[in-house]
């Protein structure tokens, strides 16, 4: 056996490579061990092009001294599968002695001469592995920083999409991320929000933001230092990206005011902000607890007379006065959808006027329905409405106690009203699925649990009449709000059904098809047992 620690090495300087590949390693900002191995892989490629592609042929740089050794490997086995790769027990026996069956026999090869096609194949090889290792570094570094401010270079931009240098990796602010009407040109510092980070097939994709809501509250916490040690909190944020925004503050101490420890010193803090977020226009709110009062506050600089929360449906009616409609709205509606998401509360915006007009025509319908319903005067029906009752159900199943506490009530008059109420919605379901079965809606589709008969009926003059129409529907299809034109309504968006409802509905329905499937399944077992046998 020829010793490898003498093998010469043809054309090499050993400890430039060694240099080199340091400096190459300090340049991409990698592990010299990576450069390293990719050396080795070059060598290794440009060696097997001279003694055949079949051998096993490998190459080791020693890291201290920087020689190069090159040898082939051949495994001993038993059974040759390939006589090139391979070597029996005996033939190793004689090749080295004790050689055992799984281990490899090494051969030493001498040095060899790169010529030009070779040495640019190693060059593709060392670059190509040199890039790898630095996209795995820019992944690992960046993958765990994600919601941090970065601060970096602007590279180029390319269809609005601008690629970001920083320093040891590029990130790209893509063109919907990007504050409207900001010009960035390359060479100016621009300060980011990394949002996500991927691996890709062509490395890590950085992805930066300018106009994330998360933005805004970093940049507050930059400036507002009882922000970073936890004194202040940021609740939530709204923005509209170069216009304008709102931020909800809370502070866990009471001596210190929330508002105007972001405004800040003549509103230095703010301005900050401000500054770099190009002019956008912010209000500071302080958070609630009360719903109520949290929305009030988020449609500031408007004033609010009124609200009334639907806490189920997470909507809210907001009373303004005239004056101040416009400004509650908002240009375009900003100030209210600004407020909207800051809340996660649906906000409809009423004035003074509207307001009365709509409660005195709720007022109307409702003592109307009491006197056709109940068949009774004017008086008692205005009653009912003004102690909050809103439907004949309430009437007919709330506790007796609750119409005795109504002002000339006794108990004859309370017993009576319950009474008309129950013959009342027992005449009102008999006509409804009297209606229901004219339209053809099956029984099957009624058995459904959570459809009323009064569902039942919308859904046969929509044409849903089997249990094969429902569960063809989608949940948007049931219960979609649509457009302020009513375009797009889902068939039930009247009966106050949830997303959840509204799926065990149709799950519901679709559950025969599952039924179904099983007969057949073992139906079809059944024959197969019988043909077997």
């Amino acid at each position: 056996m020829v010793d490898m620690e003498n093998i010469p090495v043809a054309g090499y300087d050993r400890l430039e490579l060694l240099q080199i590949a340091d400096a190459v390693a300090r340049e991409k900002s990698i592990e010299a061990e990576e450069v390293l191995i990719a050396m080795e892989l070059a060598i290794q490629k440009a060696a097997r092009s001279k003694y055949g592609l079949e051998h096993d042929v490998r190459a080791e740089i020693d890291r201290k001294s920087g020689d190069i050794k090159l040898a082939r490997y051949l495994e001993v086995v038993d059974e040759i599968e390939n006589e090139i790769t391979q070597v029996t027990t005996k033939e190793a026996e004689a090749m080295q002695a004790g050689a055992a069956v799984g281990d490899f026999i090494i051969d030493p090869l001498p040095p060899i001469d790169f010529g030009r096609i070779a040495a640019q194949t190693a060059k593709q090889v060392i670059v190509q592995r040199v890039r790898e290792a630095e996209r795995k570094r820019q992944y690992e570094e960046y993958k765990d920083r994600v919601a941090e401010i970065v601060n970096g270079i602007v590279k180029r931009t390319d269809f609005g999409n601008i690629t970001v240098d920083l320093g040891r990796a590029e990130g790209v602010i893509r063109r919907d991320e990007s504050i409207p009407r900001e010009s960035l040109r390359p060479g100016d510092r621009v300060r980011a929000y990394i949002y996500d980070v991927r691996e890709e097939l062509r490395g890590p994709q950085i992805f930066l933001s300018r106009s994330h809501p998360q933005f805004m509250a970093k940049l507050f916490a930059q400036e507002v230092p009882e922000i970073y040690d936890g004194i202040i909190e940021i609740k939530s944020v709204a923005r509209d990206p170069g216009s304008r925004a709102k931020i909800a503050v809370l502070s866990n101490d009471s001596s210190i005011d929330p508002v105007g420890a972001c405004v800040g010193m003549r509103g230095s803090r703010v301005q900050a902000v401000v500054g770099e977020l190009q002019g956008e226009k912010i209000d500071i709110i302080q958070w609630s607890p009360d719903p109520a009062t949290f929305i009030v506050n988020g449609l500031a600089p408007a004033e609010v007379t009124k609200v009334v929360l639907d806490e189920d449906q997470r909507k809210i009616e907001v009373v303004v006065p005239d004056e101040q409609l416009s400004l509650a709205i908002g240009r375009r509606g900003q100030n209210v959808r600004l407020a909207s998401q800051l809340t996660q509360w649906d906000i409809m915006i009423l004035t003074e006027d509207e307001e009365s007009e709509r409660r005195q025509e709720e007022f109307n319908t409702r003592s109307q329905m009491f006197i056709d319903g109940l068949d009774v005067d004017d008086v008692l029906a205005h009653l009912l409405v003004t102690e909050g009752f809103s439907s004949i159900e309430e009437v007919a199943y709330v506790p007796i106690e609750d119409l005795l506490t109504i002002e000339g009530f006794d108990e004859e008059i309370a017993e009576e009203l319950r009474n008309r109420a129950s013959i009342f919605l027992t005449e009102e379901e008999e006509r409804l699925n009297d209606e229901r079965r004219s339209l053809g809606v099956e029984d099957d589709v009624a058995a459904i649990s959570g459809l009323t008969p009064q569902m039942l009926v919308a859904l046969g003059e929509a044409g849903v009449k089997t249990l094969d129409d429902l569960g063809d529907l989608a949940t948007d299809e049931l219960i979609d709000a649509g457009n302020s034109e009513g375009e797009g309504r889902g068939i039930l968006a009247g009966y106050g059904l949830d997303e959840s409802q509204a799926s065990e509905i149709i799950m519901a329905a679709r559950a025969h098809w599952f039924n179904d499937e099983e007969v057949i399944e073992s139906a079809a077992e059944v024959a197969e047992s019988g043909g077997e046998s």
